[in-house]
């Protein structure tokens, strides 16, 4: 833990007299009032940019591509045509918000463009397919119409899927960054930034009128000074993003501490209350102008129900039959590698307090679980207040050759596939605690059970074995109380990337 000292003050003022004189000496850099100064403004444009010219790239690749699976020719006058939808997409688009979002949502990804992209796609088309036939300019074959219709879609969100990997490398995308409030909230904000650096969030620092102790990961993060001085701080850190969270003051002086920032063109989160029950499905409606936010039900409906476990079903039987022959081949890899069973079964608990085996490739040695008491020590998810850990430890000795290079990419939980077909797990759901880890789950956590548990989950895709065991037990709970058939689809999309960058570790 890093404590920050309470002569933290005067060093903060020390900090800002510094900055003043960075200022003084470089006034283009600090100047508040130039134009385009500030780093989201430039994120924003190279972003939109980047994004509008994949979107025509993919446009032209797709009205090429349709012409040659039907083939039909491309006379002038299609060319013609086919330049004035660029600036029909270009306006459709924006209309749809697909260039903005990367700005307001540091976590935007492609996957959250899919269905807006479908969608203008769709009308777009067909209403310019309609005004050409009822003009009489031109009149294409309807079979030209469909493959430009869908070879549009594929094109634009593999072409943003390229062009946002690159934009995210460039130097302008990073967007400094202070979080109001160093408590816990505060510091679980910065924790979920910096482990994610693909959201181009430079956390500069806290905001805070006390000292706070700060864990480990988050301790080399300056206290930059408290509330009052947010504006300067703003001005002359080149902030683009502030995150207010908790901390000590009054409701008025939050509101006084967003009215002063609102002249400095900073985007503003703010982290509300019972916020572990908020989720992306939630909606905000006002009554009478005092806004609500408004939660789904906790309980899934019997079509609810239903309709997840179709997705269970049909995906999980298609996968097994196109993976058969790679759990072939792993099957013989492992049997090659170590002497030992091909698959791993452990007793977990699923919904309804109901125990299941899960069933995975052994990446371990068979003497694994002898090794286990002798290894704690390693253990870097050791709880250090009695309660569960999860027991993860950085190059695991137990772990044969074939199971680190099946555990880099997930590999070896191919075969839950089969529990999934079972009726014992899901594609997408909470993650499947071992009994010892269960019996550790806090009483207002046992919601987290009224679903089955997943192969992929929020914890997947954010983190993994990087998670902390409380955090990990939030998100699931999280996961089931704002459950749609949307968000598991989009988890499973974005699970993908994470298998093909590899660096998974079991669970």
């Amino acid at each position: 833990m890093s404590l920050r000292a309470p002569e933290a003050e005067p060093q903060t003022e020390g900090l800002l007299e510094a900055l003043a004189v960075s200022a003084a000496r470089e006034p283009d850099r600090w100047d508040a009032t130039r134009p385009g100064r500030r780093l989201g403004s430039r994120r924003l444009r190279l972003v939109r940019v980047g994004l509008l010219l994949s979107d025509f790239g993919a446009l032209l690749l797709a009205f090429l591509g349709a012409g040659l699976l039907v083939g039909a020719g491309t006379s002038p006058l299609e060319l013609g045509l086919f330049a004035l939808t660029l600036p029909a997409w270009a306006i459709g688009a924006k209309l749809y918000g697909l260039y903005d979002r990367d700005g307001e949502r540091p976590d935007h990804t492609t996957v959250d463009d899919v269905g807006r992209v479908f969608h203008l796609t769709m009308v777009g088309t067909w209403l310019l397919y309609a005004a050409g036939a009822v003009t009489g300019i031109a009149h294409p074959p309807v079979a030209e119409v469909i493959a430009f219709s869908f070879l549009t879609v594929g094109a634009v969100v593999l072409g943003r899927s390229i062009a946002r990997a690159f934009i995210r490398r460039h130097h302008s995308y990073l967007q400094n960054t202070v979080v109001v409030g160093a408590g816990s909230v505060g510091q679980l904000i910065a924790r979920k930034f910096l482990l994610h650096p693909e959201y181009g969030i430079n956390i500069v620092g806290f905001v805070d009128a006390e000292a706070r102790e700060l864990a480990e990961d988050v301790g080399h993060l300056a206290l930059l000074g408290p509330p009052e001085r947010l504006q300067s701080i703003v001005e002359l850190l080149d902030v683009e993003r502030v995150v207010i969270a908790f901390w000590d003051g009054s409701h008025r002086e939050a509101l006084e501490l967003v009215r002063s920032l609102k002249d400095l063109d900073v985007k503003i989160d703010i982290a509300p209350r019972l916020h572990e029950l908020i989720g992306p499905s939630v909606g905000i409606h006002t009554v009478e102008g005092f806004p609500l936010v408004g939660l789904p039900s906790l309980r899934l409906s019997r079509s609810s129900r239903l309709l997840k476990r179709a997705l269970d079903v049909s995906v999980s039987t298609l996968g097994l039959l196109i993976v058969s022959p790679l759990l072939a081949l792993i099957a013989l890899a492992i049997k090659l590698d170590s002497r030992g069973p091909v698959f791993f079964r452990q007793v977990r608990m699923g919904a309804g307090d109901r125990t299941f085996s899960v069933l995975k490739f052994r990446t371990m040695a068979l003497d694994a679980d002898e090794q286990k008491t002798a290894l704690a020590h390693l253990n870097k998810h050791g709880s250090s207040n009695g309660g569960a850990s999860l027991f993860k430890i950085p190059g695991d000795p137990r772990v044969t050759r074939v199971g680190r290079f099946l555990r880099r990419y997930f590999l070896d939980e191919l075969p839950q596939l089969f529990n999934v077909v079972r009726g014992e797990m899901s594609l997408v759901g909470p993650r499947p605690l071992i009994l010892d880890e269960d019996r550790h789950v806090g009483e207002w956590a046992r919601r987290r059970l009224d679903l089955r548990p997943g192969m992929t989950g929020l914890w997947q895709v954010l983190g993994h074995s990087a998670i902390p065991f409380e955090e990990m037990v939030k998100l699931d709970y999280l996961y089931v109380t704002t459950w749609s058939l949307r968000n598991d689809i989009a988890l499973i999309c974005r699970t993908i990337p994470v298998v093909l960058r590899g660096g998974g570790g079991a669970y």
